[in-house]
């Protein structure tokens, strides 16, 4: 089901609740880019993992087009009151702009250095703990912040009840590695 508006409709609710489920998880719908890998092959990619806007949703999953948002909350609504929560998969490790060879879509270009993990010996280089070619660098501030507050948007404004977070260990390294005591783990607590 392509369209976020199919899943608000009552024959659909009607069989997931049939089948027993509480709990509904969306894969990633923020704002995304196709590789290039696939596009030169004539594919795309529906899986959402590219993510390029954090608080936006891809208009690609709407069946009212571009801006349809309310078409998002009916469907959160419509689940919600059958007794449903909805889970959104985010994907805040990475993001679409790749290695030192992708392309500047937009953190790239505000601030390479504060959006990103980058080899310290080398740092035209970006540390690829994500295996996507780069990683978001939760340790900076402000990217930790626009992490929050993206999150916080999804539950205040488009009332998701909870998340899946892609590559969760990665949101808690930091220059040293691993931490528990991380920023992101610490704002989540």
């Amino acid at each position: 089901m392509r369209h976020l508006e199919g899943l608000g409709q009552k024959e659909v609710i009607d069989h997931i609740k049939s089948l027993g489920v509480t709990s509904v998880e969306l894969l990633p719908i923020h704002a995304f880019v196709n590789d290039s890998y696939l596009l030169d092959k004539g594919l795309t990619n529906y899986w959402g993992y590219n993510t390029i806007g954090f608080f936006a949703a891809d208009p690609r999953f709407f069946a009212r087009g571009p801006g349809a948002l309310a078409e998002f909350k009916e469907m959160i609504d419509h689940l919600h009151e059958a007794g449903l929560e909805v889970i959104l998969d985010v994907v805040y490790n990475h993001t679409a702009e790749g290695n030192e060879r992708g392309p500047t879509l937009s953190f790239r270009g505000i601030d390479n250095a504060s959006y990103y993990r980058l080899m310290p010996e080398e740092p035209r280089y970006y540390i690829n703990d994500t295996g996507t070619g780069n990683t978001l660098n939760l340790s900076h501030p402000r990217v930790l912040q626009m992490v929050t507050d993206s999150l916080r948007y999804w539950v205040t404004e488009m009332n998701v009840d909870g998340f899946r977070f892609d590559l969760a260990t990665i949101l808690g390294h930091e220059p040293y590695g691993f931490g528990e005591g991380g920023g992101f783990l610490d704002s989540c607590r």
